[in-house]
């Protein structure tokens, strides 16, 4: 039973064995090719970051697609809401390392593209939410405090529709937003994702989060998709629920 009390307040919530371990030691396999680093010689973990494209390989599409996460897409975003994920997005694979990974500051990720889609820098949010129903966080290995767990500001998600319902349909460029988001939320309590490989994270689309640098053993391996809706949230939706909660309705 997903607590959706919890994901309004807090923002997001945990899916325990979302997917099964076996499922994500296959996906490793292939993350470790694709990092082009070997997992049995640290000398080629070089970089404390490697960000790895888009993987729709079956292995990828079963986890994604497994019964229960999609009756925690449906419990958190509503049922018929959101559209099926063929892929699972970008993998910021994070290794141990001294060096500073150069993109571990708080933010807000964008939903929809601005005048020019081929610029990221450009993309949006708008107080509804267009374009995006949760973002995900996908563990496919085990993450302690030390293996740079991705930082939630608990809460956080209710300090941002104030700032964007001024904006209307058009928003703010995710950059704007977090010029105001990150401030207004620096009161919030700092939860880790933590958990085991096959855990997921669904965090609310307004959650204020960063990554951190790795001080474990081992690489983490995580995808962060997006979940798209299938047209605009539903009253009834959670996800639209903790928005109407942030504007005090």
């Amino acid at each position: 039973m997903i607590d959706v009390d919890s994901f309004i307040a807090d923002g997001f919530v945990r899916v325990e064995g979302a997917f099964s371990r076996e499922l994500a030691a296959e996906c490793r396999e292939i993350l470790w090719r694709d990092t082009g680093c070997d997992p049995a010689d640290r000398s080629t973990w070089t970089r404390p970051v490697v960000r790895l494209g888009d993987h729709a390989q079956e292995p990828f599409r079963a986890a994604a697609g497994t019964p229960r996460l999609h009756a925690a897409f449906d419990a958190i975003v509503g049922e018929g809401a959101w559209l099926p994920r063929g892929g699972l997005g970008t993998f910021p694979v994070r290794f141990p390392s001294d060096e500073e990974p150069g993109d571990d500051g708080w933010h807000i990720d964008a939903s929809f593209p601005g005048d020019d889609p081929a610029d990221f820098m450009s993309y949006r949010v708008n107080a509804d939410s267009k374009g995006r129903a949760l973002l995900m966080l996908f563990l496919f290995s085990d993450v302690s405090g030390d293996d740079a767990p991705t930082r939630i500001r608990t809460g956080s998600h209710l300090d941002v529709p104030p700032i964007l319902e001024p904006a209307g349909e058009e928003g703010l460029p995710f950059m704007e937003l977090a010029a105001g988001a990150v401030p207004a939320s620096e009161h919030r309590p700092v939860a880790l994702a933590t958990g085991e490989a096959g855990d997921v994270y669904l965090c609310h689309p307004f959650l204020v989060h960063a990554a951190q640098p790795h001080h474990g053993r081992e690489p983490r391996f995580m995808a962060q998709p997006p979940l798209l809706p299938s047209g605009p949230l539903p009253a009834s939706s959670p996800v639209r629920i903790a928005i109407d909660r942030g504007l005090g309705r």
